[in-house]
C-alpha cells in the first residue's frame, strides 16, 4: 500500500481556480494509478478523474466537461487536480486514491489506498 496526503484545498470564489496535490509515500516502487473523488456530507463519494502510473492514460467523469485536469509528475509519486471555472456546487471534501491494479474507473471499492481529504469551498 501507499500512503496519500492531499493538499491545496481552500476557499475560492465562483469562477476561480484551484490546484490540488496528492503526494504518495510508502510502497511507491510498485506501479499504481491515482484518482480523485469528492464527497459532500450526506452524499456518496463521487469519481472525478484517474490517471495511469505512467501518466499517459486518463479517465474523467463526463459531468466535468473539461473543467478539471488530472496530471502526474515524472517520478509518479505526486498527482494533481487542476480545477477551473469552479462553482458553488463543487464545494466538497476532495480525496485522492491509488490502485495497484492500475484501475482508472469510478468504482471506489477497487482503490487500495485513500488520503484523508482536503476541503474545497466555493463561494458564490
Amino acid at each position: 500500500q501507499v500512503q496519500l496526503v492531499e493538499s491545496g484545498g481552500g476557499l475560492v470564489q465562483a469562477g476561480g481556480s484551484l490546484r490540488l496535490s496528492c503526494a504518495a509515500s510508502g510502497r511507491t516502487s510498485s506501479t499504481f494509478s491515482m484518482a480523485w473523488f469528492r464527497q459532500v456530507p450526506g452524499q456518496e463519494r463521487e469519481f472525478l478523474a484517474a490517471i495511469s502510473s505512467s501518466g499517459g492514460y486518463t479517465n474523467y467523469a463526463d459531468f466535468l466537461k473539461g473543467r478539471f485536469t488530472i496530471s502526474r509528475i515524472n517520478d509518479g509519486n505526486t498527482a494533481y487536480l487542476r480545477m477551473n471555472s469552479l462553482k458553488p456546487e463543487d464545494t466538497a471534501i476532495y480525496y485522492c486514491a491509488a490502485a495497484t491494479s492500475e484501475y482508472r474507473g469510478m468504482d471506489m471499492r477497487v482503490y487500495d489506498s485513500w488520503g484523508q481529504g482536503t476541503q474545497v469551498t466555493v463561494s458564490s
